[in-house]
């Protein structure tokens, strides 16, 4: 594989997603196969065959994607389907791997260009392939004009999951514009039993489980908000109308971009779904150079037979398998303590220090100081870009807060935004020309704050060398980067004004170089990604960061169903939940220490609740329930998730599970909402476990019913079930389910 820099797409941005490639790669050596005489080519991976070859056009065309086919089955070549009369050609009714527009396409294409004297026609034939380090690279060129595309294909064996892109390469002696850019198109099997399912959400409710059937026409999910978004997440599944979470089939996968993104759901002339995803191409146009490459992002796509559970539960191996950072090997995510609700932007030494030592003798790892300790940040309207240490809060620098974190052994973390400026800053004051902006026009504010344009070479320096002398000159594990508004005014007055729009892409590029050379320099460095809460979460991002957060929103009974839309398409291992406050400030609702805890324990625990208000009884608790987590987070953030009972569609009732990965070890979580009418508890039928390992059941927190019985094999558990005694309003109960060894 080679990796061609456009001007601002630097070194270790290419290393980030060569590095990514690699990675994927590692298990892929024996999953391609190419037959050079039939020109098919095969990607036989777990239990799924994806199949595609060159038809009499030459053009590539998909041929089966699903259950694994037999190695006895030898498909016919493809053939270009028909038309129906002379309103859809046969272009538009084939099931093509990828195509461009121009010569009466009028189904989405995957790329469209326009050159300089006004052609915007491309046509992309087949001319041969390559294969290295388990990387699929197909080639297509122009019928006339020296416009090369390659198709990379990639695919991890452990799940079946397909990642591909396009490499567009210009090899004509002038510049065009990609007006719009595409990854991919996955076809599905003709039909019209298909049912959709996506995310959507706001500030504060995202993560909401959304279904529709597949009709005719286009569905759209994207984000023209410079960023991932919350209004969609960039992540789709499509089932067969009788599948359900345990079985039937589910075509899925996931958009690996931070930046504007557009995921379209066809359905054609002849009821055949297709599914096209990339750079969005609203207010696109990509001015790549004679001799330029643009690369779009990955996209990753699997099918599974045994439903939507298995669905979620192979992107969860993907992820924390081969894509988080030190996948697949990455550490369970510490306990950490965050000190937003208990000081806001009155943070200072003193303060802080008393914060840690409650925070320590509950049993926390990490310690996180978040915003107000630099510049002039008082407030939320001065400061940003001012990566100084307050000298009024911290006389004597971080290093005595961070020293005291250290003996109480603690690692410490930062709040940092540095893709953002508050015009009452030094920052602004001296660069004002370094922001998002139109020439003349007005800069929209938002948070009181602007965005910087990180497609800037000097900008990107600048947010680089700014965290880079934190981290060499303090001893810090850990930044949650934030990123609090969406873009506007999305100018570059700088460049030409044919190469502005390039910002989509080289802003996005140059986040990603940023974190990738942090990383390199600083192996022990640790990121979360925040936005405003969950608007920065997709495949792209979860490369270079080791864990996310799903939304500002902490009341632990909103989390439950924000937790069942986040598990959806991404894991346990990396969904940042504390337990704060009650009653939180969202709902003015008044939970239990408890309750707060369990909803929290089913993912990455942290706690952000002002300790120094807790009584003795609270902290107590507290200890006693970070205890706990400790010995199951292993098995909660790495383990197979199921979603026994959804919290969504007025249910008042929700119940996960977590087996680990050998199957010793389950945790359930059950909650209820409100009990009536003398209704018990829904029985609960587990899921995952050995059939014949004996397990003993201990309790968390709550007890189940009398008659259930301490230990019993995994197929009692599984078919006869567990009762649980929950009652009331707000309630919660959880079991470790420990096996014995065989």
């Amino acid at each position: 594989m080679h990796c061609r820099l456009t001007a601002s797409f630097r070194y270790s941005a290419c290393l980030a997603i060569l590095s990514a490639a690699t990675a994927l790669a590692q298990h892929s050596t024996e999953a391609i196969h190419v037959d050079d005489v039939s020109h098919i080519f095969r990607i036989d991976a777990a239990d799924t065959t994806y199949e595609f070859g060159v038809n009499e056009d030459k053009r590539l065309q998909t041929i089966y994607w699903g259950e694994r086919l037999s190695e006895k089955d030898h498909p016919q070549p493809p053939k270009a389907a028909p038309g129906v009369a002379s309103f859809d050609s046969t272009r538009n009714t084939t099931p093509l791997e990828f195509d461009a527009w121009g010569g009466g396409l009028y189904v989405e294409p995957n790329l469209k260009v326009t050159f300089p004297d006004g052609n915007r026609d491309l046509d992309l034939r087949y001319i041969g392939y390559s294969t290295r380090d388990g990387v699929l690279s197909v080639q297509m060129k122009d019928i006339s004009l020296p416009v090369a595309v390659t198709l990379q294909y990639k695919v991890d064996e452990a799940t079946g999951i397909v990642g591909r892109r396009a490499l567009i390469k210009n090899e004509t002696a002038k510049p065009f514009v990609a007006e719009s850019a595409s990854s991919a198109t996955w076809n599905l099997p003709r039909g019209t039993n298909y049912i959709l399912r996506y995310l959507s959400g706001r500030w504060a409710g995202e993560w909401t489980v959304n279904d529709q059937t597949v009709k005719p026409g286009k569905t759209i999910l994207e984000s023209r908000r410079g960023t991932t978004g919350s209004q969609n997440n960039p992540w789709f599944s499509i089932r067969k109308n009788d599948t359900t979470e345990e079985n039937g089939d589910v075509w899925f996968g996931g958009l690996a971009w931070s930046g504007s993104w557009q995921i379209a759901i066809e359905q054609d002339a002849v009821q055949q779904v297709r599914i096209t995803g990339g750079y969005n191409p609203f207010d696109f146009g990509y001015h790549l150079k004679a001799g330029g490459m643009l690369e779009t992002p990955w996209f990753y796509a699997g099918h599974t037979s045994h439903g939507l559970g298995d669905a979620s539960r192979r992107m969860h191996h993907l992820e924390m398998d081969t894509l988080v950072p030190r996948a697949p090997h990455e550490r369970p995510r510490p306990v950490l303590y965050n000190s937003w609700e208990a000081t806001e932007f009155k943070v200072n030494e003193a303060g802080q220090e008393a914060l840690a030592e409650k925070a320590a003798a509950i049993g926390a790892e990490r310690f996180v100081m978040d915003d107000g300790w630099f510049g002039m940040r008082n407030n939320d309207h001065a400061g940003l870009g001012d990566w100084t240490v307050n000298p009024q809060k911290f006389p004597n620098g971080l290093k005595p807060l961070i020293d005291k974190v250290h003996s109480l052994h603690m690692d410490f973390g930062l709040w940092v935004e540095p893709e953002m400026v508050n015009p009452d800053s030094d920052l602004y004051r001296k660069h004002p020309d370094w922001v998002l902006n139109f020439a003349g026009r007005p800069r929209t504010e938002g948070r009181n704050q602007l965005v910087l344009n990180l497609a800037r070479e000097d900008v990107r320096q600048y947010v680089y060398s700014s965290l880079d002398k934190l981290l060499t000159e303090n001893d810090i594990a850990f930044f949650k980067w934030d990123y609090n508004r969406n873009w506007s005014e999305p100018g570059w007055p700088a460049v030409a004004p044919d190469e502005q729009k390039n910002v989509y892409v080289d802003f996005i590029r140059n986040f990603y170089s940023i974190l990738e050379e942090l990383r390199k320099k600083h192996p022990n460095i640790e990121i979360e990604s925040c936005s405003g809460g969950g608007s920065r979460v997709d495949l792209g991002v979860i490369h270079l960061t080791d864990e996310v957060w799903p939304s500002d929103n902490t009341d632990a009974f909103d989390r439950l169903r924000i937790q069942y839309g986040f598990t959806q398409a991404y894991a346990p291992g990396i969904m940042m939940a504390w337990v704060t406050d009650s009653p939180t400030w969202v709902n003015q609702r008044t939970l239990s220490l408890p309750y707060r805890f369990l909803s929290s324990m089913q993912g990455s625990l942290g706690v952000g609740a002002n300790l120094t208000k807790f009584t003795s009884e609270e902290l107590e608790t507290s200890r006693k329930m970070i205890a706990e987590y400790k010995n199951l987070r292993e098995t909660v953030q790495r383990g197979d998730l199921y979603r026994l009972i959804s919290p969504t569609d007025g249910s008042e009732a929700s119940v996960t599970e977590s087996v680990s990965r050998d199957r010793q070890q389950a945790v359930l979580f059950a909650f209820l909402h409100s009990s009536t009418e003398l209704y018990s508890y829904p029985r609960i039928f587990l899921r995952g476990l050995d059939p014949d390992r004996v397990y003993t059941l201990r309790a968390i927190e709550g007890k189940a019913n009398s008659d259930t019985p301490t230990s019993a094999t995994g197929s009692y558990w599984m078919h006869r079930g567990i009762d649980v005694d929950l009652r009331g309003d707000f309630q919660a109960t959880a079991f470790v389910l420990q096996g014995a060894s065989h």
